[in-house]
């Protein structure tokens, strides 16, 4: 009679199954990490450009001062002017509808010099993890536009 010894292979199976498991959940993972950070990247790409927009809205606001006496015209901007301008660009274009809780931020006004700074506020909801984040990630754009005359 012939006892066999047990090979080393023997004591290893399965092994590998748990390996591929768990490199393929943590693959998993970095997928949907990865996909939520492109998504709110993109939407604050969005943000921007429609902030970027709006100051230019604002900015065309101006009112013209110091024409008497000689002196080159200059543009003056008013807050209040400014953040009209920039709800108003946005309510024509339809954003309020296509970004969630889209606001006009507090930073949004006038600068010497004819600058207008619009400063828009969004909230984004990254795909897959939103269960994590249920009121989504608040995202802020700042754009700055100078109105200027020349001849």
């Amino acid at each position: 009679m012939r006892l066999s010894r047990p090979c080393a292979s023997d004591h290893e199976d399965g092994q590998t199954s748990v390996l591929i498991v768990g490199y393929v959940v943590i693959a998993l993972l970095l997928a949907t990490v990865v996909m939520a950070a492109s998504a709110i990247y993109l939407e604050h790409k969005k943000l921007l450009s429609l902030a970027d927009g709006a100051a230019l809205a604002a900015a065309d606001s101006y009112m013209v001062g110091d024409i008497g006496g000689g002196t080159m015209p200059s543009t003056i901007l008013v807050n209040e002017r400014v953040t009209n301008a920039a709800k108003s660009y946005l309510l024509n274009n339809g954003a309020f509808a296509r970004h969630d809780h889209l606001a006009v931020g507090a930073g949004t006004e006038s600068l010497p010099g004819g600058t207008a700074v619009v400063v828009l506020t969004a909230v984004a909801h990254p795909p897959v993890i939103s269960f994590l984040v249920p009121d989504g990630v608040v995202i802020e754009a700042r754009s700055l536009a100078r109105s200027r005359l020349t001849q």
